[in-house]
């Protein structure tokens, strides 16, 4: 695409959104009203001023969703399944635009915005198959003289709160499934990443898919709009990604209407590397699982746990890559983009200093540009105690801290170290040991020998403070369905 960075960004923004507004019932409601500013993470520079949703706009949207209910819950499956379908097409035809999008609104490196954008239109084609096999059951009664019907309906109207890391494949890995399980829903997204929400509707009404089904509420005062949404009386859903910390208090917010809850909340992964691990292959794993998004996911490599005999060759070769990440634009071919904003840059180089002065020692860094944008130099950190605070919260930024262990008995203690299970990871040259470490952990998610764990058609989610639930897979599909239960006597 030609022009100047800004003619791209106003172009690429043009053809995907429709309004840089709130989508309500078919009706975009972007002019007349306050707005709040879209900003380019690597540049500093606002990219679009986005209406903001009012309570009222909240409340609308929940209206919209449910009157659409009714049709759309009636639709048969595969209609509902073919516009699924339609949806992927579209999405995987326009990937460099979304791709491009997702850069200039989120910072990430324009490799994994496109490694995002094939992730995220694979829910859509994955629940385009799945929403044909919302499969129920038929038994005897036990005690006879009664047929025991049981089937799975859709749960109703779904509030969908989605975060800034993984601005398409958030919304999508929660859209999909609820429209193929014949719910319809509203989206709020987050506040620094709603263009490609908006984006994302618009292509669902090209895909097929009726007004009203898909609501997206833009804006920056989430805890008014998400608060309006949970107590109108037609939700009856929510699927939350983003922080424990806020996910806790929207389970207090839900609990006064018993509301169905999902929940993805936060990560502190362990990394554990074996004695008998491969050091070259634990590298790469280490690299993708610590540096894709910039270490931006809750399910990044938070720690590393590595044997004592293979740690200081699993430094070195692991530290020459961290030195050599190319940080910068993500349009620019850079590997690492900046953090989303200046405050959470600051908060992840606090807790750098913080560990240096507790004995840790940076032991490779990488180089970061000058000028503007929220950059944060990749940083390798050794001599990090077990107990050590850098350790004990999730980081969620391009920060290596490294830890010894001695002992299998050792390292698995050091991997439930935390109130947090989501994801892990285990490099192992012994597929026996790595298994029965793997069944020890206290962690919702695995990866073994690799350093990459999501797949759409596999259940997504944690264990303890990590949330409740599971996204993907078929487990997805029934998270937006209720049960119910016929008792039939034809005799």
């Amino acid at each position: 695409m030609n022009g100047s960075p800004r003619q791209v960004a106003d172009q690429i923004i043009s053809e995907l959104v429709p309004a840089p507004g709130s989508l309500i019932g078919g009706r975009w409601l972007s002019s007349g009203r306050e707005t709040f500013a879209v900003e380019d993470p690597a540049t500093t520079e606002t990219l679009v001023a986005v209406s903001r949703a009012t309570v009222a706009d909240a409340r609308d949207a929940a209206d919209a969703a449910a009157e659409a209910l009714p049709a759309w819950a009636a639709r048969a499956p595969r209609e509902r399944a073919e516009a699924l379908r339609r949806a992927y097409d579209l999405m995987v035809e326009r990937t460099d635009d979304f791709a491009t999008l997702m850069v200039l609104e989120n910072g990430k490196s324009l490799a994994d915005a496109r490694a995002e954008v094939k992730y995220a239109a694979e829910f859509f084609r994955w629940y385009g198959e799945e929403a044909v096999r919302n499969e129920g059951l038929l038994a005897v009664a036990p005690a006879g003289g009664a047929r025991s019907f049981v089937q799975r309906r859709p749960v109703g109207v779904a509030v969908l709160v989605t975060p800034w890391n993984f601005p398409a494949a958030m919304i999508t890995r929660k859209v999909a499934p609820a429209l193929a399980a014949g719910c319809t829903v509203v989206v709020k997204p987050a506040s620094e990443t709603p263009l490609t929400a908006l984006a994302l509707a618009g292509l669902l009404l090209e895909a097929g898919v009726p007004t009203g089904v898909v609501n997206v509420v833009a804006s920056d005062q989430a805890g008014d709009s998400v608060g309006a949404l949970l107590e109108h009386p037609a939700v009856r859903k929510l699927s939350f990604t983003g922080s424990t910390r806020v996910g806790s208090l929207l389970l207090e917010q839900a609990a006064a209407r018993v509301l169905n809850c999902s929940m993805e909340l936060g990560g502190n992964a362990p990394f554990v590397v074996t004695a008998s691990a491969d050091i070259d292959l634990a590298v790469e794993a280490a690299m993708v699982a610590k540096f894709r998004n910039g270490g931006q996911a809750c399910t990044a490599a938070n720690r590393f746990h590595v044997h004592r005999s293979v740690h200081d060759e699993f430094v070195e070769r692991f530290g020459a890559r961290v030195e050599a990440l190319e940080v910068g634009t993500g349009l620019g071919g850079a590997e690492i983009g900046p953090m989303i904003s200046a405050a959470a840059a600051a908060r992840l180089w606090e807790s750098v200093e913080a560990a240096v002065a507790s004995g840790a020692e940076v032991t490779a860094r990488a180089k970061v540009p000058e000028g503007a944008g929220h950059f944060v130099a990749p940083v390798l950190l050794t001599g990090v105690a077990t107990d050590a605070e850098i350790l004990q919260h999730e980081l969620f930024g391009p920060v290596a801290p490294v830890v010894v262990f001695d002992d299998v008995d050792e390292a698995v203690a050091q991997a439930n170290a935390s109130e947090m299970g989501l994801a892990s990871y285990i490099c192992s040259g012994d597929l026996q040991e790595a298994m029965r470490m793997a069944e020890r952990f206290e962690i919702g998610m695995v990866g073994i020998n690799r350093g990459i764990v999501s797949d759409p058609a596999a259940p997504f989610g944690g264990t303890r403070t990590s949330g409740l639930g599971r996204e993907g897979g078929h487990d997805g599909l029934e998270a937006f369905t209720e049960t119910q239960y016929l008792s039939v006597d034809w005799s």
